[in-house]
């Protein structure tokens, strides 16, 4: 589940909040990137789970109106392919994914309001209509309609980003990665094939002699990065003579040092490799400026530890 890219953003995420927080000990960091790889799969489970709710507040719709004193002709005989729809009944019937969701104490019994909120928004939408006006029926269909409901309903929500932020402090920038899985999942289910909890890691997912341990990658980035972050924060400090430490911020020095420590540590990554992401990823953590500057610095240091004979890659890593 888990890629390369995300890994190296949850180890920048320990360390930056390791320094933050006064250098909690390796130990803590290490159970805190755990929990952190842990709790996407959590939120990929919990978004899955609001399949079956979401089709119950459809069907409670319809109950209504049928109640009603003098119900419209649309209401006496509704449309019922939502509240029936196959996707809804295969998760409430799969006792792997209900299993598991309880046992993580899930539910979104508690966010009634919300659920009628998110409805009522898909109800007004074009892609709704054209999924309820179509004249067909299939789970194909089914999860085509709730793939659009993920990627188009909970995205920059600030209702959902409230109830993610009450139930965990990692969810909050997980649930773009989270969603991408779950419209996976969508499209896997919509080709028939049945739901089962991803494996936490890509590697994973392969086999085959080459593949390397993503679960180990991210331990030993961190470590590297940890234990060498005086000695890296320093090389750094010398190489920006012209700049005060304080005004370099935190955020660009974990990601220089983390890029350092990860040049050094993996011989089978190449350099250009390493410094592309970190490149990629100050884009979204740092300044407006920190791109340029985590590229430039991050090469200059990676430069002077291959002179110094601390860098040497080996098969498709060769400098």
């Amino acid at each position: 589940m888990l890629n390369r890219r995300i890994l190296r953003i949850k180890v920048f995420k320990t360390l930056y909040s390791s320094e933050m927080s006064g250098k909690s000990s390796l130990a803590e960091a290490e159970a805190q990137l755990e929990a952190s790889c842990e709790a996407t799969r959590d939120l990929y489970l919990f978004m899955l789970g609001i399949v079956s709710p979401l089709t119950s507040i459809a069907a409670e719709k319809i109950e209504a109106g049928k109640k009603k004193f003098n119900p419209t002709d649309e209401e006496r005989n509704p449309n019922m392919k939502l509240a029936e729809n196959s996707l809804a009944g295969l998760l409430d019937e799969d006792p792997d994914f209900q299993k598991i969701f309880r046992k993580k104490k899930f539910s979104w019994e508690q966010y009634d309001l919300f659920l009628k909120k998110v409805f009522r928004s898909v109800s007004s939408k074009d892609y709704y209509e054209k999924y309820m006006n179509s004249g067909s029926a299939s789970l194909k269909e089914d999860c085509a309609f709730f793939r659009h409901v993920f990627e188009e309903e909970f995205v920059d929500n600030d209702d959902l980003a409230q109830i993610l932020e009450s139930m965990s402090i990692y969810w909050g920038e997980d649930l773009p990665y989270s969603l991408s899985y779950v419209c996976r999942t969508l499209d896997a289910m919509g080709k028939g094939a049945r739901w089962s909890l991803p494996p936490l890691y890509q590697s994973e997912m392969r086999t085959g002699e080459d593949v390397e341990d993503d679960r180990l990658f991210a331990r030993n980035l961190l470590r590297a990065s940890y234990v060498n972050y005086g000695k890296y924060y320093d090389m750094v400090s010398e190489s920006v003579s012209n700049w005060d430490n304080d005004r370099i911020v935190t955020t660009d020095m974990c990601l220089i040092i983390q890029g350092m420590a990860e040049a050094v540590a993996f011989s089978t990554i190449p350099v250009k490799v390493t410094i592309n992401e970190y490149v990629e990823i100050s884009k979204y953590f740092g300044t407006p400026k920190s791109k340029i500057f985590v590229n430039g610095i991050l090469d200059r240091m990676i430069q002077r530890l291959s002179a110094d004979g601390k860098i040497a890659k080996t098969g498709k890593g060769l400098l």
